[in-house]
């Protein structure tokens, strides 16, 4: 496949394997969102599946694809719960206030939190 790549043409990258998709600035930003939605779609599947060079491929295009919209989105709204600070917060209402993460083996600190589970595990350790 012959893909043209920040104005050089090129048709393989330097590992000899065919580059395919369109350089990702040259997608409209609904072009770039339906990529990006397709590829995080298939990323479980190409790491559990795919050759190492189909996953090597998809790290590449992965990451030429979410740089693009940072650099049209510097300042995209981060939920507080993402930071490093919001995790240390999650962790320390998980383990009663205390400040430290909780113990390895307790319950607070295998349960799931956010989509995958209640955010307020420890509330109902004692049942069960």
């Amino acid at each position: 496949m012959f893909v043209q790549w920040k104005g050089r043409s090129r048709r393989n990258d330097e590992r000899g394997t065919t580059m395919t998709g369109v350089d990702p600035d040259r997608l409209d930003d609904q072009q770039l969102m339906k990529e990006l939605e397709t590829i995080h779609r298939t990323r479980h599947d190409t790491l559990l599946y795919g050759s190492n060079d189909a996953l090597r491929a998809h790290n590449d295009r992965m990451a030429q694809l979410e740089g693009e919209y940072l650099r049209r989105n510097p300042g995209r709204f981060v939920a507080p719960g993402r930071t490093r600070e919001g995790a240390r917060e999650r962790a320390d209402v998980a383990n009663g206030g205390r400040g430290a993460r909780p113990a390895s083996g307790t319950v607070a600190a295998q349960a799931p939190v956010g989509k995958w589970g209640p955010g307020s595990a420890g509330a109902d350790a004692g049942a069960g």
